[in-house]
């Protein structure tokens, strides 16, 4: 059989030919460029979180900060594992996270009607982060005023333990906002901000995670698949590298 010429171009080749040319004008539009060393560029900078270098209070006053700090560092207090929960960061974690979206919820539906649900359903309140904080610590100052005469913060462990302990029962009551409602915001962002990547401003030095032996964040496994039962000790890593450069106060 004898195979007839093709004129003018075949589907195949009028294909081929509009991909290179795309290609060509795609490269023709582009400034190439050669970066050396380290990009000067932050993760996620098109909507970054604020790191733990960020100088100062994001949303918590001086006053709010101190007892937030005496409330983390009674939730995780210092041991031979670990650091406490203020020595870690966690209450700039909160802080950096009631600044930014979460604090006010704004990613999620937020149309009522508000109803109390059951224990099964979880959490129905209407209030963002940000009020739940900022109520809460207001009624947690007039409530150890009330009782103590003194702050939170300028509790004994055993007088703080106590309160914390009521918070989490609910036989302290707090003007403004359900005591157990207030108790579990803190007690899950604290236990967030210990484990949570230190770019967020937790976890400072990557304390939880060199106690618990988690590697971090590591781009590449491959080399350690086939090690088993045996012990790594690999040096964590963070988004933006090892432990070494979170070393800041």
């Amino acid at each position: 059989m004898t195979e007839r010429p093709t004129k003018g171009l075949t589907r195949r080749k009028l294909l081929f030919s509009s991909a290179t040319t795309m290609a060509i004008g795609v490269a023709a539009s582009a400034k190439a460029a050669t970066l050396n060393g380290v990009p000067q560029w932050v993760p996620f900078d098109h909507n970054g979180p604020m790191h733990y270098d960020t100088p100062g209070w994001q949303f918590f006053t001086p006053a709010q900060a101190r007892e937030v700090e005496a409330i983390v560092e009674q939730l995780i207090p210092a041991d031979e594992l670990s650091v406490s929960g203020k020595d870690a960061g966690c209450a700039v974690f909160i802080d950096r996270q009631l600044a930014g979206e979460y604090g006010d919820f704004a990613r999620l539906y937020r149309q009522g009607p508000f109803e109390k649900g059951t224990p099964m359903q979880g959490d129905q309140s209407e209030l963002v982060p940000r009020e739940r904080y900022s109520l809460g610590l207001a009624g947690l100052e007039k409530y150890c005023q009330a009782q103590f005469q003194k702050s939170f913060s300028a509790l004994s462990p055993e007088q703080r333990d106590g309160v914390l302990q009521g918070l989490e029962k609910g036989t302290v009551q707090l003007d403004g906002i359900d005591s157990q409602l207030f108790f579990q915001q803190v007690l899950g962002n604290t236990m967030e901000g210990f484990f949570a990547d230190p770019i967020y401003g937790g976890n400072r030095d990557m304390a939880s995670w060199k106690m618990i032996g988690f590697p971090g964040a590591r781009y590449d496994y491959r080399d350690y698949i086939g090690l088993h039962n045996q012990k790594l000790d690999l040096v964590p890593l963070s988004i933006i590298g090892s432990s070494a450069w979170n070393k800041k106060g």
